[in-house]
């Protein structure tokens, strides 16, 4: 319908207005937000208890537009009488749907292993985070954290490297 293209052409216009590469605007104080070490991890300390929590602070919260959702059931519900460019472009914006739902779930099961992964290393070295003496810190080795969280040894390595908490 008619509605249907001139909505296609305002969401490809929107698009195409976009900046590719938005980073570009940082100029210098990319260097200087680069060098800043965020951590990943907060553990903090409350009436002896100890308090773990994923350092979202400078991620965005990731969602997918409920226009193009509603414009895709839109279009499931009115099939009938239109164009193949219409098809075509109800297919694509389908397709890009699946993807970002796939990256927002991707993102969430990440999100899900490092809090697991770290809540293991917490709980291990249990009485050193809670008084912050290095004698109470015990030999700790990627199987150890392995085996409590039951992913492999190479997982267990790829989402504790170049990770950092506050504590």
């Amino acid at each position: 319908s008619i509605t249907d293209d001139e909505e296609l052409k305002e969401v490809i216009q929107d698009i195409t207005s976009l900046n590719p590469k938005p980073g570009n605007n940082w100029g210098d104080s990319l260097a200087l937000a680069m060098s800043t070490i965020i951590p990943d991890f907060i553990v903090e300390s409350y009436n002896g208890e100890l308090i773990l929590s994923l350092n979202n602070r400078n991620v965005p919260e990731l969602r997918v537009n409920r226009e193009y959702s509603e414009m895709l059931q839109g279009y499931n519900e009115n099939k009938k009488g239109v164009s193949s460019d219409t098809k075509n472009a109800v297919l694509f914006v389908k397709q890009k749907l699946d993807s970002a739902r796939w990256f927002i779930e991707a993102i969430k099961q990440r999100q899900a292993t490092l809090q697991r992964t770290m809540k293991a290393m917490v709980d291990f070295q249990y009485d050193f985070f809670l008084t912050g003496d290095e004698t109470q810190l015990k030999p700790m080795r990627l199987k150890d954290i392995a085996e409590i969280t039951s992913y492999d040894i190479s997982t267990i390595s790829r989402v504790s490297n170049s990770k950092y908490v506050q504590t």
